[in-house]
């Protein structure tokens, strides 16, 4: 009976009803700390375009206009790769044993009513927390080898993992998991950014560990993929 009432407890928590697209709703996380959680409007259900439009109009851009996203536009790419969406927390990206072992964060340069810095997505109450303040895009784009859509991308998405919640029940197998999932869910970007008429591309050619100071990456995860988006020209 605990168990069922923890089940449902946590089911409750999942489905709870997020603020209306607007500003954000920044909350300090705890009294004395500078840690701050900012409550991120509620995603899109329902687009504008069909699943196979946007297959048709993906594609990798690394070009983008000088012009602000919106808090709106984050939310629903940061929703499209991890975002919640059953009673059980299952995401929007499948995974091997529902173990999800992907973070993701965002380095916002340029992003209507979200302040300059880097963030961490928290899927189960799709918020942010932010991790670093200051524009850290030109500090990525070194890590990338110069790669210069890190540096022009209003905002830019990074994947990390921490292999061991797959590894421990897969074995070795379980890094191939996670690849896999890891491209799942940056596909999800790559589809939703064509719906919502943005660019992005995939990037693996970088630093880890100048990826990992850049963002001040938690010690257990490792970078994977990292994706700028930007308005297309």
């Amino acid at each position: 009976m605990t168990h069922q009432i923890a089940f449902l407890a946590a089911g409750l928590y999942c489905m709870a009803i997020f603020p209306a697209a607007g500003n954000a709703e920044v909350k300090t996380s705890m009294p004395g700390h500078e840690t701050e959680t900012i409550q991120l409007p509620e995603p899109a259900y329902k687009g504008h375009i069909s699943v196979e439009e946007a297959l048709l109009k993906r594609r990798s851009v690394r070009s983008y206009k000088d012009a602000p996203l919106t808090i709106a536009e984050a939310s629903q790419l940061l929703w499209a790769a991890q975002g919640i969406t059953s009673r059980g927390a299952l995401r929007t990206a499948p995974s091997a044993g529902a173990l999800y072992p992907l973070e993701l964060y965002i380095a916002v340069g340029n992003v209507k009513d979200l302040p300059e810095g880097v963030y961490k997505y928290r899927p189960h109450d799709h918020s942010l927390m932010r991790v670093v303040k200051g524009d850290k895009r030109i500090e990525l784009c070194n890590a990338a080898l110069g790669q210069s859509p890190v540096k022009s991308a209003p905002a830019v998405i990074v994947f990390a993992a921490v292999y061991e919640r797959t590894t421990l029940k897969y074995g070795d197998r379980g890094m191939q998991y996670v690849h896999i999932e890891t491209g799942h869910a940056a596909q999800n970007v790559s589809l939703q950014a064509a719906a919502l008429n943005l660019g992005t591309v995939a990037i693996g050619a970088f630093y880890d560990e100048q990826v990992r100071k850049a963002i001040n990456m938690a010690d257990r995860e490792l970078p994977l993929y990292i994706m700028p988006v930007g308005r297309l020209k």
